[in-house]
C-alpha cells in the first residue's frame, strides 16, 4: 500500500496531479483545498504528499488521494468512515480547511456541513453522529504547521508533541493548553479525550 511520495510534478489537472517518482508517474486526486495550497510552479523542489491509498472489488483501478500533512491525511481516513460517504465523494467535499471542518461536527453545525459539495441534510447529520467527540485533535490544526520536533514519550507529552509538530501550535502554547486541560480533568485517561479537553477549553468550555 502506498502511504507517502516525494517527487516532481510533471502535469497538474483539475483536481489531479502526476508525479514522477523513480521514474514512475502517479496520478494523485488532491482535495480542492489542498490543491490550493500546493506549491506554484512544476519541475522545482520536489513535492512530499502523504497518501490516502483506495482500491476495491468494485473499483479494481486504485485511487491515491494526497495531502501535504499527514493530519490531514488521518483526518480523511476518519470521515470515510461515515456511512455513504466514500473516498471520491470526500474528496469532492473537502473545499474548506481540515481544522472548520472539524470544528463544524464538534459544534454540531449541520448547516456548515451541508454547504460541502455533495453533503445533503442526510449525509451531514451522519456525519456528525459518527465523528461527534472524535474531532478536537483536527478541529486545533493550524493553517501553517512548525517544523517537526523529535516526539517524546509519556502521555501529557504525545498530545504537546502532535499539537506543535502536527498542528502548528508553538510549544509554549501547547504546553499551557495541555495543563490547562489537566488541571480542568485531571481524571483524563486517553490522549483523545485530552484533545476533546484542550478542544473545549480553547472554545471558552462550550460543549
Amino acid at each position: 500500500m502506498i502511504r507517502f511520495l516525494r517527487g516532481q510534478v510533471l502535469r497538474r489537472g483539475e483536481g489531479a496531479i502526476v508525479l514522477e517518482v523513480g521514474g514512475v508517474g502517479y496520478e494523485v486526486s488532491l482535495p480542492p483545498v489542498v490543491e490550493a495550497a500546493l506549491p506554484s510552479g512544476e519541475g522545482d523542489a520536489p513535492l512530499e504528499l502523504f497518501i490516502s491509498y483506495h482500491v476495491t472489488a468494485n473499483q479494481p483501478r486504485p485511487v491515491l488521494i494526497g495531502f501535504l500533512r499527514e493530519v490531514e491525511q488521518e483526518f480523511f481516513e476518519r470521515f470515510i468512515t461515515v456511512d455513504g460517504l466514500g473516498p471520491t465523494k470526500a474528496v469532492r467535499a473537502m473545499v474548506r480547511s481540515v481544522h472548520e471542518i472539524a470544528d463544524a461536527i464538534e459544534r454540531r453545525d449541520a448547516a456548515f456541513l451541508q454547504r460541502l459539495p455533495g453533503i445533503g441534510g442526510r449525509s451531514a447529520e451522519k456525519v456528525i453522529a459518527t465523528l461527534h467527540g472524535k474531532m478536537g485533535k483536527y478541529a486545533l490544526l493550524r493553517e501553517a504547521a512548525e517544523p517537526p520536533k523529535a516526539p517524546e514519550a509519556d502521555f501529557r507529552e504525545e498530545v504537546i508533541e502532535v499539537l506543535t509538530r502536527q498542528l502548528g501550535h508553538r510549544a509554549a502554547e501547547a504546553h499551557r493548553m495541555v495543563e490547562e486541560a489537566l488541571r480542568r480533568a485531571p481524571h483524563l485517561d486517553s490522549v483523545e479525550a485530552l484533545f476533546q479537553e484542550v478542544y473545549r477549553l480553547e472554545r471558552g468550555g462550550v460543549e
